[in-house]
């Protein structure tokens, strides 16, 4: 897959792998744990991004993005059915359905008509959407792991290591960092 669509999906794999690097670092306790009263748990970021990505990419160009059966309030309520295992799951088939549809679309889809909310994008409008939106979402995940964990490996350049890339850059080191 080439073009707008090959470099799409590249992107959602890149934030849905931080996403998860970022997670992999927590215990059960920090992944629920809200780090202050107005802040989401990473739970409740995954429930909200799973919930999101399942109604917005299946059907994606037949029926309108945000689908009659969607609780989207109650993904940012913990239930007592909301194991990290359930959450996980849930994120998975989100991301799968996005992936898949990317997939399953060509150029000439980008400029269909596709509706969210009762409000019409061209195809390629609401895969922007959807990029901005999953890593606005990865990165209050990075964020909040980072609050409560500071101690872990940074997953993008760390604050000071500009220099150390600039120059690993210039040898042929790894050619894309955050």
């Amino acid at each position: 897959m080439d073009g707008f669509l090959g470099d799409a999906q590249f992107e959602f794999r890149r934030h849905k792998e931080l996403a998860e690097k970022a997670m992999g670092s927590l215990g059960d306790e920090e992944f629920f744990k809200k780090p202050a009263e107005a802040v989401n748990s990473i739970a409740l970021v995954v429930k909200h991004l799973a919930g999101n990505l399942s109604s917005r990419w299946a059907d994606f160009l037949t029926s309108d993005g945000e689908k009659p059966g969607r609780n989207r309030d109650g993904e940012f309520t913990l239930t007592d059915a909301d194991s990290r295992e359930e959450l996980m799951a849930a994120w998975e088939r989100g991301w799968e359905t996005l992936l898949e549809t990317l997939l399953n679309l060509n150029g000439e889809d980008l400029a269909k008509s596709v509706t969210i909310r009762g409000e019409k994008f061209t195809a390629m409008q609401a895969i922007l959407r959807g990029l901005t939106h999953a890593t606005y979402h990865v990165g209050q995940i990075m964020y909040v792991a980072r609050l409560l964990r500071p101690d872990r490996p940074w997953l993008t350049m760390p604050p000071t290591g500009s220099k150390a890339w600039k120059g690993e850059y210039r040898k042929g080191g790894p050619a894309s960092r955050s």
